[in-house]
């Protein structure tokens, strides 16, 4: 296993989360291609986990904290970071330390790069992204907000602890008709397809249902509306876990529908 910056020759898979083999994945639309495009000019760093046979088997992202969902100085952030898990495709290499040698590789760029510390965001469940998980391999928790942790280690001395940016109002339900609320920067395509799913639902459900959509890419739209990716229905969030399914939102929206005609 090798560990390498992103090439073109890597793009697609990098895209697609190493899951190019994957459906769900063509459903995620070219949100995060043109996320990409713009961040890559703004400190975005991409690193890969190559196998014997040259194929990407593990990446991780990280950028400048000053463009994430985070408020800080002077430190990265890990968007995330992931080794291939699924049978399809390149198979499972999960359970190899491919994810420390990706996190030991992004920490040595980032020092190298100026940076005074490592951010990443991890949630306190046993699910991807774990808080403890980073927390073995020496971060701390630097904010908690809803089940979320942002964790760190710094470099320096002088090196000041990241913050969540202050979470944004829920959308509210408006009157008269059943509203879709998607807030979207690009960045992670599983976000991406449930924006697509919600967006297809609205259009074929056509009215009362209205789709609104809000880019959150940059920054300062973040902070305006504390969000980064989500989606939400009449104010109540779509997704709790894994991204749900076309059938699912659409049963959601539609039984949303009928209680509104219902009056």
């Amino acid at each position: 296993m090798e560990v390498v910056d992103l090439a073109d020759g890597h793009l697609s898979s990098y895209l697609n989360c190493l899951e190019d083999w994957s459906d769900e994945m063509r459903e995620a639309g070219n949100h995060k291609t043109r996320w990409y495009e713009t961040m890559r000019d703004r400190g975005l760093r991409v690193l890969l986990a190559l196998d014997d046979e040259r194929r990407a088997v593990g990446m991780i992202q990280y950028l400048p904290i000053e463009q994430s969902i985070a408020d800080g100085h002077g430190v990265y952030m890990v968007l995330c970071i992931w080794v291939h898990g699924y049978r399809q495709g390149v198979g499972k290499h999960q359970g190899h330390g491919i994810g420390s040698a990706l996190l030991a590789a992004a920490e040595r760029d980032a020092r190298q790069l100026g940076a005074k510390g490592l951010a990443a965001w991890g949630v306190t469940l046993p699910l991807w992204m774990r808080a403890s998980w980073f927390k073995k391999h020496g971060y701390q928790t630097a904010d908690r907000i809803a089940g979320r942790e942002l964790v760190w280690k710094p470099f320096t001395a002088d090196a000041q602890a990241p913050k969540w940016i202050a979470p944004g109002p829920v959308p509210e339900a408006t009157d008269g008709q059943v509203t879709m609320t998607a807030f979207l920067s690009g960045w992670c395509p599983a976000m991406n397809v449930v924006h697509e799913r919600a967006k297809r639902v609205a259009e074929e459900l056509g009215p009362p249902v209205v789709f609104v959509s809000i880019d959150t890419t940059e920054p300062a739209a973040m902070r305006q509306h504390g969000q980064s990716d989500d989606v939400f229905l009449d104010g109540k969030r779509l997704q709790r876990g894994a991204p749900p399914s076309y059938d699912k939102i659409k049963k959601r929206a539609s039984k949303r529908v009928r209680r509104l005609q219902r009056g």
